[in-house]
Order: structure tokens, then C-alpha cells, then sequence
């Protein structure tokens, strides 16, 4: 095993369990003795979102001056922190709470930004000769944390207490930073180094995201409220949506390039999440439901991956700042599929809304097309 592997796949696994950790914790913080309204919790997550890009977006100016390692320790510190402060939180209650969640929250974000940038960048030159590969399994260890780590909270929660979990998270992201950290291989980049060319992967990634946060954060609502099937089966519909997205990255990025070359794959996955975005809304039962979200989940599952190996293939000289230009792209897009369709409800039915997004395909098929359609591009 190369130096620092255990470091950025352990980086993901603690990222993905951490990042979920305020959206799990949702009826836990509406209910007592915390009572938090529907308005305040939703303010928790804006501070994530803007760390999340500022740190992404400065990724590749603090790569220049820390190196690697340095970028890597400083993205675990700021996730320790942030599980230390949401551990404390749970002890308080009022505007204690508010004020120390805000800053978890933002101290995440952060450590979002700066951690996956690092760790996708070194996945990348770990396995240089299978980038893409590595790159699409670090996400799929990042979606499957994701996945189990709220049912770990509620089985913390109901033999012990819910700040266990994190407090569990903040001992392993501190034992984390004792181990071999993966090296530059020899690699210069110009940190902070940016160019027009970056530009179509980050708008790729950005519409990308828009599309996954549409599945990602009204599959609930659409299955639970519009099709008034029972609670429980809109929380399946979400549950397959990334348990099919891990799946999706586990699989692809197990099997040979010969097998199924990395551009095809590409290039198809905008047409399935156009499919999907057009068949849900004609489907009632659960049945259909929860299948057509599991093949959303799919379709979603590698084009964020392979738009950042690509990204870095292209850019191997602006390798981090890439990296973090593309999870910045992804932040801004995942806000606005989750919120922005809310108030866009107003005006026009889910339902309405999912058959438009089809077309989203389009720019995304273009755009794959054009990120890939160098052979050097490849990775």
C-alpha cells in the first residue's frame, strides 16, 4: 500500500460522516430541551455552505504554501474543531447553541473545502495511472459514510447519547493526523493558480450538483407529501437514491477501463438522470418510486468523480486548485437544487419542476463531451 493511502481514505470516510451529522440531528434539535424553530435550523447550514466554497476556492493558495501535507492537516483540524464545538453544543441550550452550532457549521464547511480538495488531488497522483478509478472509490467511500453515519448516531443515541457519535469523530479526525501523510510525488504546482480552462468542468459540476440536490434533498417530499405514501418510504426514497450513487461509484471504479471506458460512462450518465428526472414524476406507487430513485442515484453517481479526474488530468500543474474549484462548484450547485427549489414551488409543482430539469442534460452532455474529448485528458 503507497504512503498516506489510509490517510486520504480515512479522511473520507470521517468527512462524509461528519458532514452529515446537523441534517441527522434534525428532529434532535426541533425537540426538546433545545426546541430549536424550522427557521433556526435552517440557518445552520448556510455558515457550511460559504466555508465550504471559501476554503475550496483558497485550496490551491494554501497548497502553495503549506504543501500537501500542510493543506490536508489544516482541512482535519478544522473538522476536529467542528466536532469538538458540536459535542460541547450538546450540553447547552437557547442562544448558546445557536451560536456554537453556527460555528460548527462553519468550521465544517471549511474543513470540507480544504480536506476533499486535498484528498482528491492525492487520490489522483496515488494511483496516477488510474485516476479516475481512485478518485471515483474516494467518493464512494465519502457517500457510503454518508450513508451509514446518521443510523451510527441513532444507535449511539438510543444505547448512550447522540454527542458520542461526534465525540467518537473528533478522536479519530485527531488520530488521523498521526499517520503517513501522502507526499507530492515529485509534483510542482502553482498554487493558486487559476485559468479559463478550468472553467466548463466547474460549470459541469455545478449543473451536476444542481441535479443531486433536486434528488437528493425532495425525494422525501415528493414521495411523502405530493404522493402521500407513509413517512418511512419517502425516507427509503432517499436511502436508495445514495445507497445506488455508492453502489454506482464502488462499481465503476472497480471495473477495467477496457471493460467500460471511462468517456462512455461519462457521457451516458447525463442521459440517465435526464430519464429519471422525466419518469418520476409520472409514477405513483412505491414501488416505481423507489426504484426510479435508485437509478437516479446511479445515473448521479460518477459524473462529479470523473469531472474531477478529468479536471485534474488537464491541470496537473493546478492540480489542488482544481480540486477545490470543482467541490467549491459542487457546494454552490448542491444549494441551489436543495434550496432554491423551494421557493421555485410557488410558482410550479415538483413535479413540473423534476420534468424541466431533464434538460439539464443537455449543458451536462455537452460538457462531459468537451472535458473529455482529449485522449491526454484521460485518466
Amino acid at each position: 500500500m503507497k504512503r498516506g493511502t489510509t490517510a486520504v481514505y480515512g479522511a473520507g470516510f470521517l468527512q462524509g460522516a461528519a458532514f452529515v451529522l446537523i441534517p441527522a440531528l434534525g428532529t434532535t434539535l426541533r425537540s426538546a430541551p433545545y426546541d430549536m424553530s424550522n427557521a433556526t435550523y435552517g440557518l445552520l447550514y448556510f455558515p457550511e455552505i460559504i466555508g465550504a466554497i471559501l476554503a475550496a476556492l483558497t485550496a490551491g493558495s494554501v497548497h502553495g504554501r503549506l504543501g500537501s501535507a500542510g493543506l490536508f492537516r489544516l482541512g482535519v483540524l478544522c473538522n476536529a474543531i467542528a466536532m469538538g464545538l458540536l459535542v460541547t453544543a450538546s450540553f447547552t441550550h437557547g442562544f448558546t447553541i445557536i451560536v456554537l452550532l453556527l460555528a460548527e457549521t462553519f468550521l465544517l464547511g471549511i474543513g470540507f473545502g480544504l480536506t476533499n480538495a486535498a484528498i482528491n488531488r492525492a487520490a489522483s497522483l496515488l494511483f496516477a495511472g488510474a485516476a479516475a478509478a481512485a478518485v471515483t472509490i474516494l467518493n464512494a467511500v465519502i457517500g457510503g459514510a454518508t450513508a451509514i453515519s446518521p443510523i451510527i448516531l441513532a444507535g449511539f443515541q438510543t444505547v448512550l447519547t447522540w454527542d458520542a457519535w461526534p465525540a467518537v469523530l473528533l478522536t479519530l479526525w485527531l488520530g488521523l493526523m498521526l499517520l503517513p501523510q501522502a507526499g507530492d510525488s515529485g509534483n510542482k504546482e502553482q498554487g493558486g493558480a487559476w485559468r479559463w480552462s478550468m472553467l466548463p468542468f466547474a460549470v459541469g459540476v455545478m449543473i451536476y450538483a444542481i441535479c443531486e440536490g433536486s434528488f437528493g434533498s425532495w425525494a422525501n417530499v415528493l414521495v411523502s407529501v405530493d404522493r402521500h405514501l407513509p413517512a418511512a418510504t419517502g425516507a427509503l426514497a432517499l436511502s436508495v437514491f445514495w445507497g445506488g450513487m455508492t453502489i454506482a461509484r464502488f462499481g465503476l471504479g472497480a471495473i477495467p477501463d477496457h471493460l467500460i471506458h471511462r468517456r462512455i460512462a461519462y457521457l451516458l450518465a447525463p442521459l440517465g438522470m435526464a430519464a429519471c428526472f422525466f419518469i418520476i414524476p409520472q409514477l405513483q406507487a412505491a414501488a416505481g418510486l423507489l426504484v426510479a430513485f435508485t437509478a437516479a442515484g446511479v445515473a448521479c453517481g460518477i459524473y462529479y468523480p470523473y469531472s474531477m479526474a478529468y479536471g485534474i488530468a488537464a491541470h496537473p500543474q493546478e492540480g489542488t486548485q482544481m480540486a477545490g474549484l470543482l467541490v467549491g462548484a459542487l457546494m454552490v450547485g448542491e444549494g441551489i437544487g436543495s434550496f432554491g427549489l423551494g421557493p421555485l414551488q410557488q410558482l410550479i409543482s415538483l413535479g413540473n419542476i423534476y420534468t424541466w430539469s431533464a434538460l439539464w442534460a443537455l449543458p451536462l452532455l455537452w460538457l462531459a463531451w468537451w472535458n473529455s474529448r482529449a485522449p491526454k485528458k484521460t485518466a
